[in-house]
């Protein structure tokens, strides 16, 4: 069993388009994730040999287990992504996009779409189920499209065949604003047998423990809690109200060396956009960005990094 659910104190890495990727999970993992989503993968791209897509599949050492989440409406697609899937060594189970409010993947009746259309969905659902040679078969949810029906969902998923669903707490028409409903959360896992994963707004220890009592649920996932704040992670494992500015610094810089030994040169223009998160509201911090924005050197940028958060 690689996700041990009857602990309730699972912590999973929720997939974010952008920052997700192979360095930022290996990092996270380090410092206290259980699971870890690839970013969002087409399905689509996959079954046309996309080198991008592919790129996107690979994983550290350190990921186990390690999901990965394709999005597709189109269960041909689905079935030969499927069998692209098998031959790739590493994975552990393959998660269903049905959240995703971006328009240009809802106009393609995938992500949250597939909400509109629950018959369609568990079709979808047990192809991967049916085709994939993984241990997972997954699902992530909201709450539904523009109303909420959390346990016809969680209900749907269940019959067709998925291991566990994680629910992202708010609607497709909520997007990332509205406020997160727990209450909905805490009716889909009472409405399955299966394992229910709780999404949406947990950014500190204190709402980590909030959700996983009042929900019930049997684990909880981060994605935006996390950015420019991976320690959050580190947290919550160790029960820990506050971070050392040490342990800050060293996951930072774990970061940073994961981005370097990832993306190569490259990597430092990628990271700015983590360290303005990771130094926001620290003193000095716009004088260390202004500082960082005009320096392209690997080995100055680290030296920079450690002087600022040694401080």
């Amino acid at each position: 069993m690689l996700i041990d659910f009857s602990k309730k104190d699972i912590v999973v890495l929720a997939p974010l388009a952008g920052y997700t990727d192979l360095p930022f999970r290996s990092v996270v993992k380090k410092f206290g994730v259980d699971v870890t989503f690839s970013e969002m993968i087409s399905a689509n791209a996959l079954v046309h040999n996309s080198k991008k897509t592919f790129k996107m599949l690979e994983k550290s050492d350190l990921e186990t287990p390690y999901i990965v989440q394709i999005a597709t409406s189109d269960i041909e697609v689905a079935k030969r992504a499927i069998e692209i899937l098998n031959d790739q060594e590493g994975i552990d189970g393959i998660d269903l996009n049905c959240g995703c409010p971006a328009p240009k993947v809802v106009s393609q009746s995938c992500g949250s779409s597939l909400l509109q259309d629950l018959p369609q969905l568990m079709r979808i659902v047990e192809t991967i189920k049916k085709y994939s040679n993984k241990e997972y078969t997954s699902v992530k949810s909201r709450l539904g499209f523009n109303d909420k029906y959390p346990d016809q969902i969680a209900k749907a998923c269940e019959h067709a065949g998925a291991d566990f669903i994680t629910f992202h707490g708010r609607t497709r028409a909520g997007k990332y604003k509205a406020k997160i409903d727990y209450d909905a959360i805490k009716i889909a896992k009472e409405a399955v047998s299966i394992p229910v994963i709780a999404n949406g707004d947990i950014t500190s220890l204190e709402i980590a423990n909030h959700v996983r009592s009042y929900t019930n649920c049997d684990g909880i996932m981060i994605g935006r809690g996390a950015i420019g704040n991976p320690w959050l992670f580190y947290q919550i494992k160790n029960g820990l109200d506050h971070v050392e500015r040490e342990k800050i610094k060293e996951i930072v810089l774990e970061h940073y060396d994961a981005m370097i030994n990832f993306y190569g040169d490259k990597g430092v223009s990628i990271f700015r956009k983590h360290l303005h998160t990771y130094s926001k509201s620290l003193p000095a911090a716009s004088t260390f960005r202004d500082k960082i924005n005009r320096i392209n050197d690997q080995e100055v940028i680290r030296e920079e990094i450690d002087t600022f958060f040694s401080q």
